[in-house]
C-alpha cells in the first residue's frame, strides 16, 4: 500500500532546520518524509479494526514535524517510521475477532488518541482512569509501540495512506446525513471544543469579553464552539475579537461569530485598546505593557509573537488558554506573575462535564457538527490524491497567501 512517512535522521533533520526558511526542503528529497510502498499494517489484537481513509486533514503539529519546529520533548513518545494522519474519516473493512463496536462498511471518525483503553492495558494509569486520556503516562507500553497518537505511531499507519489500524475504544460512527467535508473536522473541532470548556471551567464569572489570537483552522474552530456552547448552554453571549492575518480567514471569523476581527499589524494593539478601554503603556524596550484585557485569551498560534501578546491581552485575574502548538518559544513571565493570570495548556480531548453527564469530547463534537453541519460546509477548502502530498503540504504550509482553511488528503 501507498503511505507518506517520516523518516528519522539527523542530517535530514538538520538540513530542514537550516535551509527550510529559503527553501521548500521540506518536501523536497532531502527532507523526513516521503511517499513509499509499505506493508499493511496488522491488528496488534482481536479488538482491532482496519479502516480504509476516506478523507484525512493536514495539521499544524504535522507541518511542525515536517518542517522541523517541532519540539524534540516528545521525539521518546513516537516511534519511527510512523505514517502521518490522524484527522481521518474512513471506511472500515476488516473487524477482529472480538469487535462489537462497529462492522464492515461503517463510516467512522477516529479519535487518535493512543492511551491505556488502546494499549489494552489494565490497570488504566491514573490519567486515563479520570478521563483525561489524552494525557496517558503509559505511551511507551502495551499492544503497540510508542506514540501519543494514530500517526506518530510505526504499528497503526496513518490517515495519509491507504489503509490504517484503530482499535474499537477508538471509533465512532459517522451519521449518515454528516458529508465527509465536516466529518473530517470532528479531531480538530474537539480540540477546540476541549480548549473552551477548560477555560470556561478556569474562568472564575461567565466572561465578557474573549480573545481569539489566529484564525486558522484551530482559531476558526475555537470561536466556533465559543458559540454554539453559548447556545447550547442557553448563555448570553460574549464579545468575541479575533486576530487574523488574512481577508478570508476574518469572513470566517464573522460567519463563525467574531463581533470584531481585528487584522495582525502594527495598530493591533492600539484597535484592541480602543475596543476594551484598556490602558497600553510602552516600556523602555519590547512590547508594550497592558493594563486592562480580555477575561478570557485563546492563543491558537503557539509563537512567540502570539504568546507575548496573550499574556499582554489577558486582564488580572483572567485566564490565558493555550490551543496553539508552541515549540520553544521564550516568553516574558511578568504578566502572568504581575496579573495573575490562570495559565491553561489545552490539548486534544477526554472526558467533558456536559449537561449533568459525562460525555467523551468526540461524541459531543459529532453531535454538534451534525446539529450545525451547514456552518461548517467549505472549511475544507482543497482536497488532494495522495501521490500529490508534496503540493498537499505546500499549500498548508502556505494556506494564508493561497486563501486555504483546511487542507485534505485522500487515497
Amino acid at each position: 500500500m501507498k503511505a507518506v512517512q517520516f523518516r528519522k535522521s539527523v542530517w535530514r533533520f538538520i538540513a530542514v532546520k537550516l535551509l527550510g526558511n529559503w527553501l521548500p526542503v521540506a518536501t523536497s528529497p532531502l527532507g523526513m518524509v516521503v511517499l513509499r510502498d509499505v506493508e499493511p499494517p496488522k491488528l496488534p489484537s482481536p479488538r482491532w479494526v482496519r479502516v480504509r481513509p476516506l478523507l484525512s486533514g493536514i495539521c499544524g503539529s504535522d507541518l511542525a514535524v515536517i518542517t522541523a519546529e517541532n519540539s524534540l520533548l516528545l521525539s521518546p513518545l513516537t516511534s519511527t517510521p510512523f505514517t502521518f494522519g490522524h484527522e481521518v474519516v474512513g471506511e472500515v473493512v476488516e473487524v477482529g475477532d472480538v469487535v462489537t463496536k462497529v462492522r464492515v462498511g461503517d463510516r467512522v471518525v477516529i479519535e487518535p488518541a493512543l492511551s491505556c483503553f488502546v494499549r489494552e492495558i489494565d490497570p488504566p494509569c491514573s490519567r486515563c482512569a479520570e478521563g483525561n486520556y489524552a494525557c496517558c503516562e503509559r505511551l511507551t507500553e502495551g499492544v503497540i509501540s510508542a506514540g501519543v497518537q494514530t500517526g506518530y505511531c510505526r504499528d497503526t499507519s496513518g490517515g495519509w495512506s491507504d489503509e490504517l489500524v484503530a482499535h474499537e475504544w477508538q471509533l465512532f460512527r459517522v451519521p449518515k446525513e454528516l458529508e465527509n467535508d465536516v466529518a473530517v473536522l470532528t479531531e480538530p473541532f474537539s480540540c477546540a471544543l476541549h480548549a473552551v470548556l477548560r477555560a470556561l471551567s478556569y474562568s472564575s464569572t461567565k466572561p465578557e469579553t474573549v480573545l481569539v489570537l489566529g484564525c486558522g483552522t484551530m482559531g476558526l474552530l475555537t470561536i466556533a464552539a465559543l458559540r454554539i456552547l453559548e447556545r447550547s448552554l442557553n448563555k448570553s453571549p460574549s464579545q468575541i475579537v479575533a486576530v487574523a492575518k488574512y481577508p478570508h480567514q476574518k469572513d470566517w471569523a464573522i460567519k463563525l461569530g467574531a463581533n470584531e476581527v481585528m487584522p495582525k499589524d502594527n495598530q493591533t494593539y492600539k484597535r484592541l485598546s480602543d475596543l476594551t478601554n484598556a490602558k497600553v503603556l510602552q516600556p523602555e524596550l519590547g512590547k508594550p505593557t497592558v493594563l486592562g484585557g480580555f477575561d478570557i485569551v485563546f492563543d491558537c498560534v503557539g509563537s512567540k509573537s502570539s504568546l507575548e501578546d496573550a499574556v499582554r491581552w489577558t486582564r488580572a485575574n483572567g485566564v490565558l488558554a493555550v490551543v496553539g502548538m508552541p515549540a520553544e518559544p521564550k516568553v516574558n513571565w511578568t504578566s502572568i506573575w504581575f496579573k495573575e493570570i490562570r495559565v491553561v495548556g489545552t490539548y486534544a480531548y477526554g472526558v467533558e462535564d456536559w449537561l449533568g453527564l459525562k460525555v467523551r469530547t468526540f461524541e459531543l463534537a459529532l453531535q454538534l457538527l451534525k446539529e450545525n453541519s451547514s456552518l461548517f460546509k467549505g472549511l475544507v477548502t482543497h482536497r488532494f490524491p495522495l501521490t500529490r502530498w508534496r503540493h498537499a503540504v505546500q499549500t498548508a504550509l502556505h494556506a494564508g497567501r493561497l486563501g486555504a482553511i483546511k487542507v485534505t488528503l485522500h487515497p
